[in-house]
């Protein structure tokens, strides 16, 4: 039973939002949060119809979310032309013989970091390995300068709390806007002298596009980083310890996934559905809209449940069980348009970096389960998630046996 009173934006719905799911799609499917002012949708066919009709469910609630800190539009603004041109250059750095070099990135950048806890035989897979490997891949992948990775963490904070932050403070709001601005600031002369002497990088592939043949500014290609920045680096490390975790949980399958690592892909798509790593989805209503029997006003802020529509057993059988052999997933169709779960969206706006992240993480996966043997929880870890936007673990502290066979960066 949930008090008539609920709030999603209350310490209990934060503490595990899973336990509430239930209630929501059978007893209110399209709940109004008045300090928000927004409805909430968690059946898996009002969300999917919701992320499939951008038409009546417009992007237009980002450009007051979003484009402040991201410095100009973004993916999810775009439609027509324009929409086809800028998104087909992000996914030809992501997809294809590009894919493959990224991949390489991934591994080196993966042994790198590992190495030093490998004499430990301890390692926070979220704070020692999964945030840092997140920002330094996507660096490399964007062609950018990783020595400066932590400072760039750091105002991709800001930027990340300013677009997941459903209530902010004057004076949060205005650390994101400050960290955006230094973000862009940093950015900006990397774009000029990319313009000036274009390489192969997905920054410069940006610069000397063009559009209607006219190039994009330097603020148009900086928000585009940004937009890469984000959607690559928030989900990674998430994705990653949840991965980790739900093995660890379930040992039959993990003992599977070690003799048969192609079950990898399974597994990384179980856990995106379990727990995808963004949890909301932000739409505006452009017209009036009927879901189970209630209205939602045109203009009015839809938030897609994409946590809740991932667990409807309405779609998914015994939808709050971790299984990789699930028959109603379907690993080979999970990062494609064909998904079921919706952890990527759908339609027009569905994750440009669904290939990218799926072999980033399986292949740092395939290389730790590699590395570290006996995975077990370090004595009195006690784990905990936080987030209501995005949501991961706060931290994920592990023992292990290290495996004394040294991992060349590349294959």
């Amino acid at each position: 039973m949930v008090d008539r009173r609920f709030s999603i934006l209350s310490e209990g719905f934060a503490a595990a939002p899973h336990r509430y799911y239930g209630w929501l799609r059978d007893r209110a499917p399209v709940h109004h949060e008045p300090a928000v002012d927004g409805y909430f949708l968690s059946r898996h066919q009002d969300v999917r119809r919701v992320l499939g009709d951008h038409e009546t469910f417009s992007t237009e609630t980002l450009q007051v979310r979003a484009e402040p800190v991201m410095r100009g539009r973004v993916f999810a603004r775009m439609t027509g032309a324009e929409h086809t041109a800028k998104r087909g250059i992000v996914v030809r750095a992501f997809t294809g013989p590009a894919l493959q070099e990224q991949i390489r990135a991934v591994r080196a950048n993966a042994v790198e970091l590992v190495a030093p806890f490998l004499s430990r035989g301890r390692i926070d897979l979220v704070n020692d390995f999964g945030k840092p490997f997140a920002v330094r891949v996507t660096l490399d992948v964007l062609g950018l300068d990783k020595e400066d990775w932590q400072q760039v963490a750091h105002w991709l904070g800001g930027v990340t709390e300013f677009v997941t932050g459903l209530v902010l403070t004057p004076e949060r709001r205005r650390h994101c806007l400050d960290c955006a601005e230094q973000l862009e600031a940093h950015l900006a002369p990397v774009v000029e002298r990319r313009r000036r002497h274009p390489g192969d990088d997905l920054v410069s592939m940006l610069c000397t596009a063009e559009f209607d043949g006219i190039a994009m500014s330097t603020r148009e290609v900086t928000a585009l980083v940004v937009n890469v920045l984000l959607a690559a680096v928030e989900p990674a490390d998430k994705t990653l310890a949840l991965l980790f975790k739900y093995l660890i949980d379930h040992p039959g399958q993990l003992a599977q996934v070690r003799r048969d690592p192609a079950l990898l892909s399974a597994a990384v798509a179980e856990t995106l559905r379990l727990t995808p790593p963004v949890q909301l989805v932000p739409r505006r209503a452009e017209q009036d809209a009927e879901f189970a029997g209630t209205v939602v006003p045109a203009g009015a802020t839809v938030f897609c449940m994409i946590g809740a529509a991932n667990r409807d057993p309405g779609a998914f059988t015994d939808p709050d069980a971790f299984d990789l052999h699930r028959p109603d997933l379907g690993a080979a169709r999970s990062f494609t348009a064909a998904a079921q779960h919706l952890a990527f969206g759908t339609g027009l706006h569905q994750c440009v970096g669904a290939a990218f992240a799926r072999a980033e993480i399986e292949t740092v996966a395939a290389l730790l389960l590699r590395l570290l043997d006996d995975l077990r929880p370090s004595p009195g870890f006690r784990y905990r998630e936080t987030g209501l936007y995005t949501r991961g673990p706060v931290s994920l502290e592990l023992d292990f046996t290290p495996v004394r066979e040294p991992v060349p960066a590349h294959p």
